[in-house]
């Protein structure tokens, strides 16, 4: 091998490692069993930790612990991120309580992506949720038209005088999320995140952008920036949530599948 050859063999395999480290996408669900997760070190407001494992055909499931008894958490990855994007896809049942946190510490706060699949639910926007501090910043729920049926039926959301113009960057409407979202089906979440202490978190919804939020901007005005730059982090882990309380019933789970992100 001469020089030059060797050189630029060199230059591939150290652009190969920078790659792989910066922006491949890395599965974080191996679609057999727990490796790269746990259960929340901290109880914390929702409860210990729920119920999670993995079901015949690779899918990951929770639920709380044991099941019914409103005893839920979160389990967390054992890698932590700062600036990145998610994808996964999510089935929960109808009823449960549940979300996506991101830069998430153990006790299970963090800033959380809704996944409420129930009454006056929501799927998609953000909440800042930690002990004793926490914050919706939620546009709108569904309901369903009739409890047998698998239809969404929009109602206005119940804080309507926080949100006042500018709470986030971009939105997406209500019509536009039931045309894009899956009842009883499987749906794919992205979530990208970036920036310093107080965020940009956008999501999507099977490629409908659901939001745009910017943490050091949002008119919200229940949020204080002081008070969540003294309970949020730059880096933490990604959790997905069993809610606690009673609202979540014995035999009632979520399911994910195809978890994999690449740091930004």
């Amino acid at each position: 091998m001469n020089r030059i050859s060797g050189t630029l063999l060199l230059f591939f395999l150290v652009s190969s490692l920078f790659s792989s480290e910066e922006g491949s996408w890395i599965p974080l669900f191996n679609s057999s069993d727990l490796t790269g997760w746990h259960k929340q070190s901290v109880k914390g407001q929702h409860g210990t930790g729920g119920n999670w494992g993995v079901t015949k055909d690779g899918i990951l499931f929770g639920e709380q612990d044991p099941p019914g008894s409103g005893n839920g958490g979160l389990l967390l990855s054992d890698q932590k991120f700062s600036q990145f994007e998610l994808e996964l896809s999510l089935r929960p049942d109808w009823g449960p309580d549940s979300g996506v946190f991101v830069r998430t510490d153990e006790k299970g706060g963090g800033w959380q992506i809704y996944v409420d699949h129930h009454d006056k639910g929501n799927v998609g926007h953000i909440r800042l949720e930690t002990r004793p501090y926490s914050v919706a910043f939620r546009p709108f729920g569904f309901s369903r038209i009739q409890p047998e049926k698998p239809g969404l039926a929009m109602m206005p959301d119940s804080r309507p005088e926080n949100l006042a113009e500018g709470v986030y960057e971009e939105s997406c409407t209500e019509e536009e999320f039931l045309q894009a979202w899956n009842t009883g089906d499987w749906n794919q979440l992205r979530i990208r995140v970036t920036g310093g202490l107080l965020p940009v978190i956008e999501t999507w919804i099977n490629d409908l952008k659901v939001c745009q939020f910017d943490a050091s901007t949002t008119t919200h005005s229940k949020f204080d920036r002081e008070k969540a730059k003294q309970v949020v982090s730059e880096s933490g882990s990604i959790g997905m949530q069993v809610h606690g309380g009673k609202n979540w019933k014995a035999g009632q789970r979520v399911f994910w599948k195809d978890v994999r992100i690449r740091k930004l």
